[in-house]
């Protein structure tokens, strides 16, 4: 029963904490760039105000468009609830990191259909960039996540968490790398800088918005909900598995302490993206490529280290 309780746990604090990780990291941005800023709770009126708004479906519009959103949204609710939040006690039918790829695959296939379904120009553009980032980083995060798997020797997240907690800090170099390879992809998967601006609608750079402009009301809630997901879901990979101290193993008091250290290691991460989006500018999309690849040598050499 404790482990239906902690599975319960976890799997809610993806969705409850998503919109407020997307705050901070705007928020330290608007700390670079000499503003104020909203507070970091601003996503959750945002959401709040959108679910209260009607609806405009294009008439030229399919099934896709109107189901597209909850299929994303089921989908990366379905990898929230596998992964490795305060707790490296999962269930063992649970979380597999090629299955929890697959099923980030069906999410952005699903998005990318949408932005087309409508017809729309700016859809089109939206959705073949993103399959094209999309197609590219899937190298470098499937082998910066098999380095891992290499090193626990289990393909199980919850399990790689604890087979990394016990890999010794002169064995720690091939994990350092290998989250190198990872935070490259994790840049590329979640459209933040050099790959794409998040706040912008400017026609010759937006990738993600574009193939949500289409949608408003709830869909848009939904499909904005499931973009600060995506963004916490791939903190918490890089927080948890790549470094997994303070994970607590059962059900009790101590989890407590362990939500504080993960909250913090994630906070910490949010942070460092948003001081990389505020020192750097985009690239053009043409040399993302080049980046993409390095993503996936960095995973291979991580590999190599370990085999």
């Amino acid at each position: 029963m404790d482990r239906i309780y902690l599975f319960a746990l976890q799997a809610a604090f993806v969705p409850i904490a998503a919109p407020f990780f997307i705050g901070l990291t705007r928020r330290v941005k608007a700390i670079f760039q000499d503003r104020k800023g909203a507070s970091p709770f601003q996503p959750y009126r945002d959401l709040w105000k959108l679910f209260h708004k009607d609806e405009v479906i294009s008439k030229d519009a399919s099934w896709v468009s109107r189901y597209a959103p909850y299929l994303i949204f089921g989908s990366l609710l379905s990898v929230g609830a596998a992964i490795p939040v305060f707790s490296d006690a999962g269930f063992s039918l649970f979380g597999d990191f090629l299955a929890m790829i697959y099923l980030l695959a069906f999410g952005t296939f699903f998005l990318a259909l949408a932005g087309l379904d409508a017809g729309g120009g700016f859809g089109g553009f939206g959705a073949s960039r993103e399959m094209l980032v999309s197609a590219l980083s899937e190298g470098g995060l499937i082998f910066s996540l098999f380095a891992l798997a290499v090193a626990a020797r289990t393909t199980n997240l919850a399990g790689i968490a604890r087979g990394i907690a016990g890999v010794s800090f002169t064995d720690f170099t091939p994990i350092i790398i290998a989250f190198v390879g990872f935070f490259i992809a994790l840049l590329a998967e979640t459209m933040r800088y050099p790959f794409d601006n998040p706040a912008t609608h400017l026609e010759l750079t937006m990738i993600h918005e574009a193939m949500i402009l289409e949608f408003s009301g709830k869909r848009l809630a939904l499909l904005e909900w499931a973009s600060g997901m995506k963004y916490l879901i791939f903190i918490l990979l890089g927080v948890n598995l790549f470094f997994p101290w303070g994970l607590y193993g059962g059900f009790g008091p101590a989890l407590v302490v362990s939500a504080i250290v993960v909250f913090l290691k994630a906070t910490v991460l949010a942070v460092v993206v948003a001081i990389i989006e505020s020192t750097m500018a985009k690239m053009r999309i043409f040399r993302l490529p080049d980046l993409l690849f390095t993503s996936f040598v960095i995973s291979i050499i991580a590999i190599g280290l370990l085999v």
